[in-house]
């Protein structure tokens, strides 16, 4: 069946109609019964061929894998493939087949699916989107894995039956048409086709976007279980571990008789299958039967670039770059230039694109509804996958994993879903919602692909693939900013460990660990990283790369920046880029991409200003600058205009310039930039132009610029004249005709008018000339939109000016020299008809539906009228059914008039004051005709309501407005601009437009379908061409269908230059865009005649009052010529007193009015003056200060210092405070380890003392109870002082034997001293080495590091600044010196003038010059100022400004005689006002004097004593006067003698801080160097510490292991002691011939085992217990031991007869002793093997780690000795005079010093010297070594002398021990032997336990004697109490009788016992029996008191009988 054009929506079929007519038929269905599914029916399917049909029903039947529909447990047989988890998401974009291979509608894929969702998604959670409900999550989210069929081939197509009356195919579901490509029938189904999909659009051509069925050969079966499908099939394990292993348990949870189900088979797509391009790509739209050809417009070339796009710049090889424009994907060959398309297969737009690792395929991401992600092969370019259903509208961004596997993608708006693809099988492996917010990138982990990143507005997000318990999720966890402030991230990478590091807003860094931000990168001084948004982070070979909006590609230190950590609250950490390369000024860099070339890495950016750059991120000394490949426009292009003679075009946009193309040679031939950017362009016509070479550009700023286009190649050939190209741009005029953006330009059809239009509601006209000249402007009602020139067929030429407010004006040219321009240029008397739009769409739309309602009626009348007919014709009678009631009918659409009137968007004539509109906003989807009203009416234009006449509908139009309009050169052709960025091209027939005409249009989506609106659309001149601009920067040529002209060579024609263009000037440019309008030039003109004349009126009256003050003046002096008492007061010419003291008040007022006004600015320049002072100055510590000699030219300066920060000071204190802190670290150190040693060494001493203490205590203690034994204790104690004096002798000996062992050296013991002096000897004896040698070993304190190296960089400028601070304290010191000469020399040259004015001329001696400060001397009162020296600048200015009037005025009449007049300066000025008012000072003074000589009387003359008097005088006064001139000389001399020794001493100085400074270089450069290798020196140095750290805590143990042993081994020897000292003391014991010392000795020497004691001690009752039990296995153990053993059996328990107990015991006693201390030895010697073992495998373990540790330093000392190497190869400077070089050849100094050594004398004669001392030492040393070996053999010799000496007193000692006591013995136990004082302490203890018991006993038998006196008085009171009670008794006997007989003569009611009564005896019967009680115990306490003491009492009484109580 061959394909059906689309159909509208009505003409589809209801799904619940297609349903219920498949049940009719009897075809199964397994169409959910969920009442919510319905099926989608937005894109129609058709049938395929019925032998396909066949050959699919023969080929596979079974379902899909995976989706699980055989459930058992569902109710009614349903099939569903909905997961048994309540939560689990489907993935329901593809159809779902049931077990019988029917097609399952999925829930998700309703009809209510085409509205868009909105995400419940809160601010820091995303929430799993579900089809039917969302959910939210705390902390993270979740979404399943979709259980989606390993193989869409078996998808089942059944076709339902055509309903009666239709003959169209009925539609699917959208999930059935996603996977129809791959479609195969079930068996069960009788008829069945497969469906292409068509586009849901209605300007979608037929065939695009359609799918093409996967042909059968191209798809593999696998067989697989059913439930075996719910992991994707096999195919996800190959990239995902976690698929694999939940697909594992999966298999072994399942139950067996799940197992046995049917095996069904899986469809898998080959992999050398590809779909057809042909198929895939979107066609033109062309009406049907409408004519046109489908090739209509052919794409030419595309010319701009959407460089604002994200990542719309990919590399597929080196040659090859990819990137989107509008509808087309443009492959670029960087060689060629030439350009290879992809088609959008939707026609919705291209969103994203991505490329494949392997650079062997690309993916392009679609936009429209339910866009597809198609796969391309390259470079073949066929589709080879398409993915469908992973978002709603548009793709934002996609990524693929590392090794190509997989594909993530996220859309965008409203959905933002994040899919994971398997998209070699086109398979959703998961999804979920990515945020609520736009996102920008998602990409995968390179480390762990099971992670990805996703960032956007404001959040960033991680996820990962988690294994749950209902399967495969993704969880996402959102990043949390905490202090730092929201932003939004753009971008980001990840580092291997899991961190993340991402950008921000402001241009730093932020390092994201664990969701949290860890630390924000800045550089140094909180710098941001860059001055803008970071766009792109590359990790590259260990190096971070940062791309940011500045412009500067940055390169950062991987390692420092992931060990990275906050150091204070602030959270920012600074750091220094180590390499950067700024791109270009004006660059907003938004990615890079690397590719190899060469085998070079090289860098391609994309510059969102409009460029691509090529770069070199090498780094190196040959590194090449950016190369700008390409440039575009930035932005939407504003205007264009095609020229009217040849084939090229002129655009214009924001950024600034105007771009000239040949779309022809498909080239930009020249670009020309501006202050302002780009608003309007136009072409001048042929009739203004005939060459084409003129363009009218309007900018921003209202300027216009006519700009000429000329073939620079036709100039005449100039000298120095290079890289001239095809086409260049001259600026002819600019003008400024309005103050806002110019709109539109167009000229008039004669070529003789321009006219402006732009938003400040103005139109400018200018006359067209050589120059063009302004006519004037009219004002509208609104910002002018278009404007255009009635066409030459009109009579009149009439100017259409369109506003976007909805007004349309008519206009005539105006004609320049008509108006009045002498004091405005606007046009007031212009004839003027005015249209104001109202809308009538909805008067259109009611209109259209009454329409339809009618023809309804009638058609259903007809329909009523032919049945009757035809059953009248079959003979059936009719009856008259009554008249139905009218239905109840809808009401109409209302009327509807926006309130703001829709804009128009453009226009063009139609006839003599006719026009066609269309309009945006409410009133689109019409071109409505309109024209000007004859009658001019009196109303203002505000409140006209104009209608247009007639109505155009334009299909498809009402939310796609038609932005431009325009028409062939023969009119046949109406080209469109759409807003969605389509062309629509309608043929014409005839020129008029008509319903008719617009019914057939041609179409296709060329820009941008969402922002690529169509700015300007022409044709070229010869209507061969066809061009297109939009607002998403791309410019499209297309070739209008003309077969004659293909074959036909055309080339474009740049218009020749001008034949004076070399001789004009270049124009005068507007480059302030706040420049005057030129009306508000010529307003600003008049305004500034007004002024003028008011200034002179003013200045008239200034003269006039200037004449009357004169006036004033002379009446004053004529006043003041008067007799005093003629004349008047000042007051009196005062007429008034009132206005004086008005006008002082006014002046008060008006000056504090001023002082008001001017507080602003006094505060700002204040302020100013203080951040200039602070900036300036107060970084300043010492300025420049030269102080002069006095009497000589020399001087000296100070030096210019800025005062050093602070933390030089501390960085210097602290590393001082470092090395303080090491040695005292050390010295404590030392301390600690001395006093252990000594701590260790008293340790065994102080267990020796404390057993002496014990014996010298215990005599003390035996004597405080020695008083029980009288005299024998007395002799005892004696005894037992005398062994413990000797014992503690022993003692000392023997500790003073230990302490001389122990201080005897080993035999390889040598001294630490003498063993470092060797080794230095070894290394540096007879070798001095240079740092150049390579076998130089840099010692450990002379190594040098980044930070040790800033230390000394820090102390050398601290020096050299305290050293400069000194010099200057000395220079401002003489400065003060030479203030107070001065001072002092002004006071003796007073003197001196009072002195020389008593001398006559002749003797008067000249006086000294008075010295005068410089101002150079006193630098700092050029800051100080007061109101005297403000008002003197102030009149310096302004004579400087009235000199300069003088000077132009007079510059012609300055010339006399060939040269200048000079005027004089203002410091001669200065200088001969000074020297004037000095000289009248001088005239006053001298004047002074002289009058009193006036009015002397002349005296006689002089006697002798007079003149004597008067010579002395002159004598004294001319030795003072030459005194003064003397003391001022000698002041003169001695300062400038001052001056030359600091002058020396600073030259000295300046010489060190000259080499200071060259030190200072050099040491900076081998910081530099330094910092190169930190790194490296610190990873192994670190590895050096720690290894040797390490070593240190082995060896550490090691001595405390050995320790350890010492003090075990000095235990166990301890221990041996003491068990010889009990033997010793057993002896002793027994004493002489004792009977049973074999028995006791058997007694001690018995070995039993014993129970451990417990260390944890229990109740008392488990203790004793516990004891017993203890005790019985103790014995039983001695038993069987006894028992096995050889002797002969003995009872140890029990004491032979005859035998002291006492020794018994006391042998029992010290058996326990030794097998305490046998068992001690055990343990011990345990201890000591442990000790041996752990000491044994750590001895070999520190041999292993000293082997690492001896690489390590040899490692670290190769990279010192290549660390030095670097820094040798630097150069240093070193200053020498002549003769220090002694380096000559044949008496002269050599060219060449490069061999020389820098060394000095003192250093050479040192190493001299040090010959001689190492041969002295030689000698000294070989005699010492005689003289110790001489040494040597004496020692031995008398070694040998002791050691007989000893063994002959040993033998002598022996042979008095035998004489004496016949065997030799131990003389320190028979020494320490005294009496058994165990014994004699038990006897004592014995007799004072008999003495306390006797005084107890005493004391009881006395409390004994007490009691029995108590017991006998409580017998006596009982006795008495006993007798009252027998008395009692007997009287209440008697009175009972009595009672009785009383009670016989009462009557018979009182006869019973009374109430009273018988409670009264109750009571007492109680108290009785209460007090037999208590008798009774009473006898019971006698009884058992009479038992104590033996004596028998008598029986108890007993109680009386209760009768007698009765």
């Amino acid at each position: 069946m061959e394909a059906e054009g689309p159909r509208d929506a009505s003409e589809k079929e209801d799904p619940e109609e297609s349903r219920q007519q498949d049940l009719e038929d009897g075809e199964k269905s397994d169409i959910s019964k969920d009442p919510e599914t319905k099926l989608d029916t937005e894109k129609p399917n058709e049938s395929s061929t019925e032998g396909k049909e066949e050959s699919e029903k023969e080929s596979i039947e079974g379902t899909i894998p995976g989706d699980d529909l055989n459930q058992p447990d569902l109710a009614d047989g349903e099939k569903s493939d909905i997961s048994k988890d309540p939560e689990t998401e489907l993935d329901t974009e593809k159809p779902n087949v049931s077990a019988t291979g029917e097609m399952e509608v999925p829930e998700n894929e309703s009809s209510d699916e085409s509205k868009p969702r909105k995400g419940s998604d809160q601010e820091d959670q995303a929430d799993v989107e579900k089809f039917d409900s969302s959910k939210d999550y705390a902390g993270e989210q979740d979404a399943e894995k979709i259980p989606e069929p390993s193989g869409e081939g078996e998808v089942k197509s059944s076709a339902p039956k055509e309903p009666p009356g239709e003959g169209e195919v009925s539609s699917t579901p959208e999930g059935q048409e996603e996977g129809v490509e791959k479609a195969v029938e079930s068996a069960e189904a009788d008829t069945s086709s497969v469906q292409e999909s068509k586009s849901s659009l209605s300007n979608k051509p037929p065939g695009e976007g359609e799918v093409p069925p996967i042909p059968e050969g191209q798809t593999e079966r696998v067989e697989k279980p059913v439930e075996g499908a719910e992991s994707d099939g096999n195919s996800t394990h190959e990239y995902c571990p976690l698929l694999k292993k939940e697909e594992e348990e999966e298999d072994t949870e399942k139950p067996p008789e799940r197992e046995k189900k049917p095996e069904t088979l899986e469809r898998k797509i080959s992999e050398t299958f590809f779909y057809n391009y042909e198929d895939l790509c979107s066609q033109p739209f062309v009406t049907s039967d409408s004519g046109i050809p489908i090739n209509l417009l052919t794409l030419i070339h595309s010319f701009g670039y959407d460089c604002t796009k994200r990542a719309n710049l990919l590399l597929l090889d080196s040659q090859t770059l990819l990137y989107v424009a509008g509808n087309q994907l443009v492959l670029l060959d960087l060689k060629t230039k030439y350009q290879s398309y992809l088609r959008s297969s939707s026609g919705g737009g291209i969103g994203i694109i991505t490329v494949h690792p392997s650079k062997q395929y690309f993916s392009v991401g679609e936009k429209g509804w339910k866009p597809n992600i198609i796969i391309y092969e390259f470079p073949s370019l066929k589709p080879y996958r398409i993915l469908r259903g992973g978002t709603e509208e548009a793709y934002a961004f996609a990524d693929f994993n590392h090794y190509g596997t997989l594909l993530a993608s996220v859309g965008s708006s409203p959905d933002y879903m994040l899919t994971i693809w398997d998209w070699k099988q086109e398979k959703i492996v998961l999804r979920s919602k990515a945020f609520s917010q736009d996102v920008y990138k998602v990409t995968f982990s390179p480390e762990n692909e099971e992670q990805l990143t996703t960032s956007g507005s404001g959040h960033i997000k991680f996820w990962k693939m988690a294994h749950t318990f209902t399967g495969l999720k993704l969880q996402g966890a959102l990043g949390r900013f905490g202090k730092t402030a929201v932003t939004d991230i753009v971008g980001y990478v990840e580092l291997p460990d899991g961190k993340v590091i991402s950008g921000s807003e402001w241009g730093n860094l932020l390092l994201w660990e664990g969701g949290l931000i860890k630390v924000e990168l800045c550089r140094t001084g909180h710098r941001p990283c860059h001055n803008g948004p970071v766009n792109q982070l590359v990790l590259d070979e260990g190096e971070l790369v940062t791309v940011g909006g500045d412009g500067y590609i940055r390169v950062w230190d991987f390692e420092t920046i992931d060990a990275a950590d906050s150091v204070d609250d602030t959270g920012l950490l600074e750091m220094d880029h180590m390499n950067e390369l700024l791109v270009g000024k004006n660059v907003n860099l938004s990615s890079i991409m690397k590719i190899h070339e060469l085998g070079q890495p090289i860098w391609y950016a994309q510059d969102s200003n409009g460029a691509i750059w090529k770069l070199d991120l090498s780094f190196s000394n040959v590194t090449h600058d950016p190369e700008c490949l390409f440039t575009f426009h930035s932005g939407k292009i504003e205007a264009m205009g095609v020229s009217p003679v040849t084939y090229l075009m002129a655009t214009t946009a924001l950024d600034h310039s105007v771009r000239i193309y040949d779309f022809i040679g498909n080239c930009q031939l020249t670009e020309i930039k501006f202050k302002q950017g780009g608003t309007a362009l136009t072409w001048a016509p042929r009739v203004v132009n005939p060459k084409g070479g003129l363009i009218a550009v309007g900018f921003e700023d209202g300027v216009v610029r006519i700009i000429e286009v000329y073939d620079p190649r036709g100039l005449a050939i100039v000298a120095g004249r290079t890289n001239v190209g095809n086409a260049e741009m001259r600026l002819k005029q600019a003008f400024k005709p309005h103050t806002a953006a110019v709109t539109a330009l167009a000229y008039e059809r004669n070529g003789e008018v321009l006219a402006t239009g732009s938003k400040d509601k103005t139109v400018f006209f200018f006359a067209v000339e050589d120059k063009y000249e302004p006519i004037g402007y009219i004002c509208v009602p609104g910002p002018v939109q278009a404007l255009q020139w009635s066409p030459l067929s009109h009579a009149e030429s009439m100017l259409l000016v369109l506003c976007e407010n909805g007004f349309a004006l008519q206009v005539p040219a105006p004609i320049l020299g008509e108006q009045d321009t002498v004091s405005t240029y606007e046009i007031n008397d212009l004839p003027t008809q005015y249209f104001h739009f109202c809308s009538i769409k909805s008067r259109i739309k009611r209109e259209e539906e009454i329409e339809r309602r009618e023809k309804k009626k009638q058609e259903e009348e007809k329909a009523r009228l032919q049945w009757i007919k035809k059953q009248q014709e079959m003979g059936i009678e009719i009856e008259e059914e009554p008249e139905a009631e009218p239905k109840k009918e809808e009401p109409l659409p209302p009327i509807y008039v926006p309130q703001e009137p829709s804009p128009i968007v453009c226009g063009f004539y139609s006839a003599p004051g006719k026009f066609w509109l269309s309009l945006g906003g409410y009133d689109s989807g019409y071109l409505y005709h309109c024209a000007f009203s004859p009658v001019h009416h009196e109303i203002s234009p505000e409140s006209r309501q104009d209608e247009p006449f007639e109505v155009i509908p334009m299909e498809n139009t009402d939310d796609n407005p038609i932005q431009r309009i325009s028409f062939c050169t023969s009119k046949l052709l109406m080209f469109c601009g759409m807003k969605d960025g389509a062309v629509r091209v309608y043929p014409l027939q005839d020129k008029d437009l008509s319903a008719d005409m617009m019914n057939g249009y041609w179409s296709f989506n060329m820009h941008d379908n969402d922002y690529g609106q169509i700015q300007d659309i022409y044709s070229s001149y010869d209507d061969r061409f066809l061009v297109t601009c939009g607002a998403d920067s791309n410019i499209f040529t297309f070739n209008i269908l003309s077969p004659e002209d293909i074959q036909r060579e055309l080339k474009a024609k740049v218009p020749s230059p001008r034949g004076d263009l070399e001789k004009e000037k270049t124009a005068e440019d507007i480059e302030d865009p706040s420049a005057y309008s030129i009306e508000n030039a010529k307003q600003k003109k008049e305004y500034d005649q007004i002024m003028k004349a008011a200034g002179d009126k003013k200045n008239k009256k200034r003269q006039e009052l200037i004449i009357l003050r004169h006036e004033f003046h002379h009446l004053l002096q004529r006043n003041m010529e008067l007799p005093k008492h003629m004349q008047l007061h000042r007051e009196e010419f005062e007429m008034d007193h009132r206005i004086r003291e008005e006008m002082d008040r006014q002046t008060a007022q008006r000056i504090q009015l001023v002082q008001k006004e001017l507080a602003w600015d006094q505060e700002k320049h204040r302020i100013g003056l203080q951040k200039l002072q602070s900036r300036f100055r107060d970084t300043l510590e010492f300025d420049t200060v030269v102080v002069h000699a006095i009497g000589s030219s020399h001087q000296i300066s100070t030096y210019r210092l800025l005062a050093i920060s602070e933390r030089y000071y501390k960085a210097r204190k602290q590393s001082q405070r470092g090395k303080r802190r090491t040695s005292k670290l050390a010295k404590e150190a030392e301390q600690r380890r001395e006093s252990q040693k000594e701590t260790s060494q008293a340790g065994g001493v102080t267990e020796e003392e404390m057993e002496a203490d014990k014996l010298k205590k215990r005599p003390q203690l035996q004597g405080a109870i020695g008083r029980f034994g009288g005299n024998r204790l007395e002799q005892v104690r004696k005894i037992m002082e005398k062994a413990d004096r000797a014992k503690a002798k022993i003692m000392q000996r023997r500790k003073e034997w230990d302490e001389l062992y122990k201080s005897k050296p080993s035999d390889n013991y040598e001294n630490p001293k003498d063993v470092q002096d060797i080794k230095e000897a070894q290394e540096n004896m007879g070798d001095f080495k240079l740092k150049t040698a390579t076998n130089y070993k840099i010692p450990e304190h002379m190594r040098m590091n980044a930070e040790k190296k800033k230390m000394q960089l820090r102390s050398l400028e601290v020096a050299i600044h305290e050293k400069k601070l000194t010099m200057n304290k000395w220079i401002i010191s003489l400065r003060d010196l030479k203030v107070a000469v001065i001072e002092e020399i002004i006071c003796l040259v007073q003197e001196l003038k009072s002195i020389k004015s008593a001398l006559d001329a002749s003797e008067q001696l000249p006086i000294p010059p008075i010295p005068q400060l410089h101002l150079e001397e006193t630098p700092e009162k050029k800051f100080q100022y007061d109101n005297n020296i403000l008002l003197k600048f102030k009149q310096e200015e302004e004579n400087k400004k009235r000199l300069s009037e003088q000077v132009e005025e007079n510059a012609s009449f300055t010339v006399f005689g060939g040269k200048f007049l000079h005027a004089p300066s203002l410091k001669e000025i200065d200088s001969s006002s000074r020297a004037s008012s000095v000289r009248s000072m001088r005239i006053g003074s001298s004047v002074i004097p002289m009058q009193p000589k006036v009015f002397e009387i002349e005296k006689s003359e002089p006697t002798e004593m007079e003149l004597e008097i008067l010579k002395r005088e002159k004598i004294r006064n001319i030795y003072l006067q030459e005194t003064l001139i003397k003391r001022i000389n000698e002041l003169v001399i001695t300062f400038d003698a001052e001056l030359h020794l600091l002058r020396h001493q600073k030259l000295k100085l300046d010489t060190q801080m000259k080499c200071a400074d060259l030190r200072h270089i050099t040491w900076f450069e081998e910081l530099l160097l330094l910092k190169n290798f930190e790194k490296h020196e610190d990873t192994l140095q670190e590895r050096v510490n720690s290894l040797t750290n390490e070593v240190e805590e082995m060896q550490w143990k090691l001595d405390n292991y050995l320790s350890q042993m010492e003090d075990k081994k000095y235990e166990i020897a301890k221990l041996q002691e003491r068990e010889k000292a009990l033997y010793a003391t057993f002896q002793a014991s027994l004493g002489e011939n004792n009977k049973f010392a074999s028995f006791l000795t058997k007694v001690l020497k018995k070995k039993i085992k014993r129970v451990k004691k417990k260390d944890v001690e229990g109740d008392r009752d488990e203790e004793e217990d516990s004891d017993e039990e203890s005790d019985d296995e103790s014995s039983l153990e001695s038993d069987e031991e006894d028992s096995g053993s050889e002797d002969e059996v003995f009872d140890d328990s029990v004491c032979p007869k005859n035998c002291d107990e006492a020794l018994f015991e006391n042998t029992l006693q010290l058996r326990e002793k030794r097998l305490d201390i046998e068992e001690a030895l055990v343990e011990e010697k345990k201890v000591i093997d442990n000790l041996k073992k752990e000491y044994d495998a750590l001895a070999k373990k520190v041999k292993v780690v000293e082997a690492s540790l001896d690489t390590a330093e040899g490692e670290l000392e190769a990279f010192q000795r290549e660390k030095q190497q670097r820094l040798n190869e630097l150069h240093v400077v070193v200053p020498l005079k002549l003769h220090q070089v002694e380096y000559v050849v044949n008496g002269e100094l050599p060219t060449d010093l490069s061999q020389t050594l820098v060394f000095t004398n003192q250093s050479l004669e040192y190493l001299q010297q040090r010959i001689m001392v190492l041969q002295h030492e030689k000698l000294e040393q070989r005699e010492l070594y005689k003289q110790a070996r001489q040494q040597h053999k004496e020692l031995i010799r008398d070694r040998r002398e002791i050691e007989i000496r000893i063994q002959r007193l040993e033998e002598n000692c022996n042979q008095l021990m035998l004489m004496k006591f016949g065997r030799v013995v131990d003389l320190e136990a028979l020494q320490t032997l005294s009496v058994n004082t165990n014994l004699e302490e038990l006897k004592i203890k014995m007799m004072e336990k008999e003495h306390m018991q006797a005084q107890e006993l005493k004391k009881w038998e006395e409390k004994i004697f007490e009691l029995r006196q108590r017991l006998m008085m409580l017998m006596k009171e009982n006795t008495g109490k006993l007798q009252q009670l027998n008395s009692l008794c007997a009287e209440k006997q008697g009175l009972e009788m009595k009672l009785d007989a009383l009670q016989n003569d009462l009557g018979a009611e009182f006869q019973g016992p009374r109430k009273a009564e018988i409670q009264e005896r109750e009571r007492l019967i109680t108290l009785v029996q209460l007090q037999a009680q208590e008798a009774e115990v009473l006898k019971e306490e006698i009884t058992l008191l009479s038992r104590k003491d033996g004596r028998i009492f008598p029986p108890p009484q007993p109680p009386c009988d209760t009768k007698i109580l009765n």
